[in-house]
């Protein structure tokens, strides 16, 4: 049965440069997963890089058959971890929440000079 499904999104992510290289983002990453998957969450989505992400559970989210909410996510950087509960059927759009598009947290911005 096809349906809305809710998701998680993991981005935006970070770790202040004095503290990176310290395992602390890896562990971030595994603790809101594992939180996610005790809590039944299908899926959860990011921005990021498919390098960095890509050795923490993600894959291409355009692959499996997802599609981004905004063309200025490319598409490598559309990644998803499927969890425990996630079923084959489960595919199509991601939608972000108001609050991301409020705060011009979506896809990459033109930087201003």
């Amino acid at each position: 049965m096809r349906r809305i499904v809710d998701v998680l999104s993991l981005s935006p992510l970070g770790v202040v440069p004095e503290f990176r290289r310290q395992g602390i983002g890896t562990r971030l990453v595994a603790q809101a997963l594992e939180a996610a998957d005790s809590r039944r969450v299908p899926l959860v989505f990011l921005e990021g890089s498919p390098l960095c992400y890509g050795t923490r559970g993600f894959e291409g989210a355009a692959a499996l058959g997802f599609r981004s909410p905004s063309l200025r996510i490319p598409d490598a950087t559309f990644q998803v971890a499927r969890l425990s509960a996630h079923e084959p059927w489960m595919t199509g759009t991601f939608v972000y929440s108001d609050v991301f598009w409020a705060f011009d947290c979506v896809g990459l911005r033109d930087r201003e000079d």
